[in-house]
């Protein structure tokens, strides 16, 4: 299980968690770039887990089981971070608990579904979803000492990001939560 490379790719994610975490406790402007840096790797694996999967033939139960669950957690132990240091703070909280509701609906989808044996693949939106999730949350982590982007701060950046984010996040865990009704529906019976 361990010894093929998607795995591994998968498992450093999990592991680059709490470094993420504790180098988001040093002093700014190290600390910050620092945690971006780990954060940014632990991102890249999450593309290169699935394709080199895919390419090497390597697909794997313990892969499918253990990609989603490190993913989950690195983002919500950096948005929790990122709120805890106050890089998202006001209305901002709004779509950092939107996505982490998301993703906990999401778990909750799946792992019924799949005791039903019945799959609920990734979307192509969701892939997207991900994607800006990914970009936005580091360029939260780099915050207010990363260089501007024409009037906007890398902060407003990530922030802007976040929402975008939390838009496709409410729309796919729509999508999500509405096929995994369809097949409760489907199979309970009737209520007399």
């Amino acid at each position: 299980m361990l010894t093929k490379l998607p795995n591994i790719l998968t498992f450093s994610r999990i592991l680059a968690i709490p470094v993420v975490v504790a180098l988001l406790l040093l002093p700014a402007p190290l600390g910050n770039w620092l945690a971006f840096s780990v954060f940014a790797f632990a991102a890249v694996t999450d593309f290169f887990d699935g394709y080199l999967a895919r390419a090497w033939h390597q697909q794997s139960a313990f892969g499918r089981f253990l990609d989603p669950i490190a993913d989950k957690l690195l983002v919500a132990a950096v948005l929790l971070m990122l709120v805890a240091a106050e890089h998202i703070q006001g209305l901002t909280i709004l779509p950092t608990a939107v996505i982490l509701c998301r993703e906990i609906l999401v778990s909750g989808l799946r792992e019924f579904l799949a005791e039903a044996r019945v799959s609920m693949p990734v979307t192509f939106l969701a892939k997207w979803k991900t994607v800006i999730q990914m970009v936005a949350l580091g360029f939260l982590l780099v915050g207010d000492v990363g260089p501007d982007f024409g009037p906007l701060s890398t902060l407003e950046v990530g922030v802007y990001g976040l929402w975008g984010a939390a838009i496709l996040t409410l729309i796919t865990g729509y999508d999500y939560l509405r096929a995994g009704l369809r097949h409760i529906n489907e199979t309970d019976p009737p209520m007399a």
